[in-house]
């Protein structure tokens, strides 16, 4: 039975390719150049073919020699990650991570948290589960996460302020309420349809101004911000969820004479203060590495307009 080739025979293989020649390939990988060619002929000996050819000075990969750097290229790969999950594993990160995201975070920054995070663990595999309202109090309450980020801390849990949202009243360019072309009262609004997300929990609870004579209910923010977009009704959306909505002119913020803006809190929560696990505190600590990073507001920032929530667009129990 022929003996394993070495993984370092292979990345000498690759270094000679992606430098252009042993001279390259040893001052890259910080060996001597003989040490590089006696690792490339060792590997042409055992496979029994020769995977480079001369062109001059330049050695260039014969055709088996182009089939096998594919593969080399997944092996060498394949091998790194080996590495470093053996590197997690020996510093204790657990196997999974389950992480309740209220609808509210802006998915752009979650994506940027978690990009952020993901070389970090390779050992972790991390479960996102998008939840609304009681939804994802009932995710910590049947321990359903590990961390939590929610505009409500259920009792019995402690949490850190992490961002502070503010909500936009806004509809399309094209809708009925901006062509009255002067500031709105809240009769202007019973009269359109509103759109509105469902709570994703049991309790099906209620938030915001729901007084509109028809409402639409969408179960993901997606939707509605496309519905919205599109004409079919008005919102209440965080700001930072539609930035590009606004940017773009897809969506105009509507002039209302009072309660144009409210605003929320969002906390994160551990489901085990006590003892979070070393990538839970890691992601949790990335979360708020990438609000600062966004120059967004934290607790004690203060925010773009007044942060006081409007009174007259507090939450009514939807009827």
């Amino acid at each position: 039975m022929n003996d394993i080739i070495p993984i370092a025979h292979w990345q000498a293989l690759l270094a000679v390719v992606d430098h252009g020649g042993y001279a390259q390939a040893a001052e890259a990988l910080g060996k001597s150049q003989s040490s590089v060619s006696y690792a490339v002929q060792r590997l042409e000996d055992q496979l029994g073919l020769r995977v480079f050819r001369q062109e001059g000075r330049r050695a260039v990969p014969t055709s088996a020699g182009q089939i096998l750097l594919q593969r080399a290229r997944l092996l060498v790969e394949h091998a790194r990650g080996l590495e470093s999950a053996a590197r997690q594993l020996a510093i204790g990160r657990e196997p999974l991570l389950r992480l309740a995201v209220d609808a509210l975070f802006p998915e752009w920054l979650l994506l940027q948290a978690l990009e952020a995070f993901s070389p970090d663990c390779a050992t972790t595999r991390i479960e996102i589960l998008e939840t609304v309202l009681s939804g994802t109090d009932e995710a910590l309450l049947r321990r359903e996460a590990d961390l939590v980020i929610t505009p409500r801390i259920p009792q019995g849990f402690s949490g850190e302020p992490l961002l502070q949202i503010r909500f936009v009243a806004a509809a399309a360019p094209s809708h009925a309420l901006h062509a009255l072309g002067r500031p709105l009262e809240w009769a202007d609004l019973r009269q359109h349809r509103q759109l509105v997300i469902r709570d994703s929990g049991s309790q099906r609870q209620s938030a915001g101004w729901l007084d509109a004579e028809q409402r639409w209910t969408f179960s993901h923010p997606s939707s509605s911000i496309r519905a919205a977009c599109s004409g079919l009704g008005f919102a209440w959306y965080p700001e930072l969820s539609i930035r590009d909505e606004l940017a773009d002119g897809r969506l105009l913020p509507l002039p209302l004479i009072e309660g144009r803006h409210r605003y929320a809190m969002l906390y994160r929560v551990f489901a085990r203060p006590e003892f979070p696990g070393p990538a839970c505190r890691d992601l949790a600590d990335e979360l708020e590495r990438q609000v600062r990073k966004s120059g967004l507001s934290i607790e004690g920032d203060t925010p773009p307009e007044d942060p006081r929530p409007d009174e007259s667009a507090r939450g009514k129990p939807a009827t």
